[in-house]
């Protein structure tokens, strides 16, 4: 029976420790209406694994599953489970759904199953709110597969601020060199046909017997714990207010700012922020992904501009290597902490563009924020010019044909030195950049940017494209050391060096 409406609903509820039951009227409200848990709505084709992954997550085969194709899950149903994570528990409400795609003669015809999940999501959406929609896809599956169901689900969040959508894999077990092959297989064809989630997890699912592998026993507990990251970084941490507000309630912005040395980022920080705060230093130089933080505030609005090192030099040794490693994962979990990234600042000096501007472009937009977090590109030493603005008519033809595409941008002078004209340029610039800020740091945009391990790992496996020569590694301690130098999972550590010996790197 479809979900038609709360007062009308066929609802069946599950605890981690209780067998079924019915639920009536009252108690649909409640599900629907609990402050203290996190919402989490998984769709997606039959035999798209959606209860297989309820059971992961609760450690329990609760949900019933089947090995071919007919549908399990005949109308929406809640699972609540105590998700322990390592920095804490999350309360959540799994709503599994009926699988969207078993035509007219299914267990679930199509249409009813679409027009169930519609009214669910719609009655979430009315009451306590969605923290996260489980996009559940199988590995075997062609990434077009995919567009149709996306957008059914994108139609009925639009306009909802802070529901983000992630996409989770299944059926990976036997995907060899490893899971995450998929995405990056399937990431490009994704993008092409406009689906944007939040973030990913490649998993299996499948429930473990005697007569499994090591291998696969290890599979599913990093699936376990993939997922469980998912949850918790979605959900927000005081679950107890409202997402619109939780959201707008947040004070300080977070911007990083990056670019190669000599462009002028520190002169930048000090123009935002009307005093000398920032002081250039050669020592930041040699070090690829070092960053510092500083503290600004203009217009009753408070900033942490983070002042970042990228990529200077096209080849790396391994120390330096293991530099950027270790910067690259500080940073990932220093932004994870501060609860993500509202603004890219893009600084370059008037001149020509480069491949290396090119690089950085595409090491913090593309593998750092996977292009979710909006992007604006400052032009500095425009202080010659007649009008500084001149600079972006005559030279912006260029950076299209390096594919820099950015949102917005300013032309102009971070030289505080200078008098008369140069002066009046100066203060002139000031109002611009801090005008560029307030326009492109929106509230919602910090919900697209996600931390954690899978993000890490991927950042670093995507650097190495940026990066002439190779990495040739004979200590076989190189997991010790990056466990003790970066402070890193040995887990973490361990998938680093595979995927540095498995790409020659």
């Amino acid at each position: 029976m479809p979900l038609r409406s709360p007062a009308r609903a066929s609802f069946t509820s599950h605890s981690s420790d209780q067998t079924a039951v019915s639920l009536n009227y009252h108690r649909v409200e409640e599900a629907f209406r609990r402050a203290d848990t996190c919402n989490v709505v998984i769709v997606g084709d039959t035999g798209s694994g959606k209860s297989s992954l309820v059971n992961l997550i609760i450690g329990k085969e609760k949900a019933p599953t089947s090995r071919d194709a007919t549908g399990c899950t005949t109308e929406p149903t809640v699972y609540e489970h105590d998700v322990m994570t390592q920095d804490k528990t999350v309360k959540v409400q799994l709503f599994d759904t009926a699988g969207l795609d078993e035509g007219p003669q299914g267990t679930v015809p199509t249409a009813q199953a679409r027009t169930a999940l519609k009214t669910l999501l719609r009655t979430l959406k009315k009451n306590r709110g969605i923290h996260l929609l489980i996009y559940c896809v199988q590995g075997t599956q062609d990434a077009r597969a995919l567009q149709r169901n996306y957008k059914l689900v994108r139609s009925e969040l639009k306009g909802k601020v802070g529901v983000p959508i992630v996409l989770v894999v299944t059926a990976l077990e036997d995907r060899e060199p490893e899971m995450e092959d998929w995405w990056r297989n399937n990431e490009k064809s994704i993008s092409d046909l406009g689906m944007n989630f939040a973030c990913h997890a490649c998993i299996t699912a499948v429930t473990i017997d005697q007569a499994d592998t090591d291998e696969h026993r290890r599979r599913r507990e990093q699936s376990y714990r993939a997922v469980c990251n998912l949850i918790e970084q979605r959900c927000p941490q005081n679950i107890g207010t409202p997402q619109s507000d939780y959201y707008s309630s947040r004070k300080t912005k977070n911007i990083v700012l990056f670019g190669e040395a000599g462009a002028g980022k520190s002169s930048v920080v000090n123009l935002m922020a009307g005093k000398d705060i920032a002081h250039t230093s050669p020592g930041m130089q040699r070090c690829t992904l070092q960053w510092r933080e500083y503290p600004i505030e203009f217009d009753g609005v408070s900033y942490k501009v983070f002042d970042t090192v990228g990529l200077e030099e096209p080849q790396l040794g391994i120390k330096e290597y293991l530099e950027s490693v270790e910067n690259a994962y500080r940073l990932i979990k220093k932004l994870e902490s501060e609860g993500g990234i509202d603004l890219l600042l893009f600084c370059m000096r008037a001149g020509r563009v480069s491949g290396m501007l090119q690089s950085n472009y595409r090491l913090f937009h593309e593998f750092l924020c996977e292009k979710k977090v909006p992007i604006v590109l400052v032009i500095t030493n425009l202080e010659r010019e007649q009008r500084m603005e001149d600079w972006w008519d005559r030279e912006h033809a260029h950076l299209d044909k390096y594919q820099i595409n950015v949102t917005g941008h300013a032309c102009i002078t971070a030289a505080n030195y200078l008098e008369g004209r140069h002066k009046n340029l100066y203060e002139q610039s000031r109002a611009t950049i801090r005008e560029l800020v307030k326009t492109y740091v929106a509230d919602g945009q910090r919900q697209a940017w996600i931390g954690g391990d899978n993000l890490f790992v991927s950042f670093m496996r995507k650097l190495k494209e940026l990066l002439g020569g190779g990495l040739h590694i004979k200590n076989k301690d190189l997991v010790p050391h990056l466990t003790k130098r970066c402070g890193i999972s040995k887990e973490v550590a361990k998938q680093l060096v595979d995927m540095i010996k498995q790409d020659s790197f």
